[in-house]
C-alpha cells in the first residue's frame, strides 16, 4: 500500500506541476540576480517568509533540500553561496530546478528519491536541511526525523514546515463545516481514498503536534522557534485560522 501512495503522489504532483501550480514554478532570473544582492525570501508554509535570523552565514554552508524541488528555495540559497543538494520525488519538480540551473549557470546536486525511505546520504553530511510542507503526503513521519538527524552535523539546523491537521477536518471545497474525524488515513478508509481522488489531491494523511513536535524531539532534536501560517486562500485563511506551522531545530553539538 505505501508504495501506491507514494507513487500515486509523484504522479500527481507531476501533473500540477504542468498545470502552474505555485510550489513547482521556478523563480526569474530577476530574483535570483536580487537574492545575489541580498534581496531574498523564503517560504516553508504558504504565506509567512521564513525569518531571517533562522539562517545562519549561508557562504559554503552544506543544504539540503529535503521534498525542496521546484526552482525555488535551493536557488536563493546558492546566490547566498551555499552548497546544495535537493532530494524530490516528483520528476517535474526537479526539471523546475534544471531550468534555473541551466539558466543561472551554477552547480548543485539534483536527486530523485522517496523520503520514507533511508536517505541516500552519509551521516553528518549536512550543516542544513530545509524541508516545506510536504509531511502531509506521507503517513509516517518519524523516519524523516530521524534521516534528518541522522545526515545533518552536530549544531545542524532543521528548519520544516509542517501541516496542524485542521485542513482535514473540513469540508474540503467550502472549508465551512467539520465532517472528517482525525487521524485522516485515506489508505484505510475508501470514503476517504474517493473524496481525495474526486479533489485531485493525491493521498494525504494528517499528522499530530505529538508526532510532529514530538517526533523531533524524539529523534534527538532540540525546538528552537517556530511560526503559524493560514493557507493563504479560502475560508479558514479568510477566518485567519492558523493550519500550517513551521519549526526551527538543532541537533545538540
Amino acid at each position: 500500500m505505501k508504495d501506491d501512495y507514494v507513487k500515486k503522489n509523484a504522479i500527481t504532483i507531476d501533473r500540477w506541476v504542468e498545470e502552474g501550480w505555485a510550489w513547482g514554478r521556478p523563480i526569474s532570473h530577476e530574483t535570483f540576480l536580487n537574492a545575489k544582492k541580498g534581496q531574498w525570501e523564503v517560504l516553508l508554509t504558504p504565506t509567512r517568509y521564513v525569518p531571517k535570523s533562522w539562517f545562519p552565514e549561508m557562504k559554503a554552508l552544506r543544504i539540503l533540500g529535503l521534498a525542496s524541488g521546484g526552482g525555488q528555495q535551493m536557488p536563493i540559497f546558492v546566490a547566498q553561496g551555499a552548497e546544495c543538494t535537493v532530494f524530490d520525488l516528483s520528476t517535474k519538480q526537479l526539471e523546475s530546478e534544471r531550468i534555473v540551473q541551466a539558466r543561472e549557470g551554477y552547480k548543485i546536486n539534483i536527486i530523485q528519491g522517496d523520503m520514507t525511505t533511508r536517505l541516500p546520504f552519509e551521516n553528518e553530511m549536512f550543516d542544513m536541511i530545509f524541508h516545506p510542507v510536504s509531511n502531509v503526503y506521507i503517513k509516517d513521519v518519524n523516519v524523516v526525523f530521524m534521516e534528518c538527524f541522522r545526515v545533518l552535523k552536530k549544531g545542524g539546523l532543521l528548519l520544516a514546515g509542517l501541516d496542524n491537521g485542521i485542513n482535514f477536518i473540513v469540508n474540503q471545497e467550502t472549508e465551512k463545516e467539520i465532517i472528517y474525524r482525525l487521524p485522516f488515513d485515506p489508505t484505510t478508509d475508501e470514503v476517504l481514498m474517493k473524496m481525495m481522488e474526486k479533489t485531485d489531491s493525491g493521498v494525504q494523511f494528517s499528522h499530530t503536534l505529538e508526532e510532529q513536535i514530538g517526533g523531533q524531539l524524539k529523534a534527538g532534536f532540540q525546538i528552537l522557534d517556530l511560526f503559524e501560517d493560514t493557507n493563504g486562500e479560502g475560508y479558514l485563511h479568510e477566518l485567519n485560522i492558523p493550519t500550517f506551522f513551521a519549526t526551527k531545530a538543532i541537533k545538540p553539538k
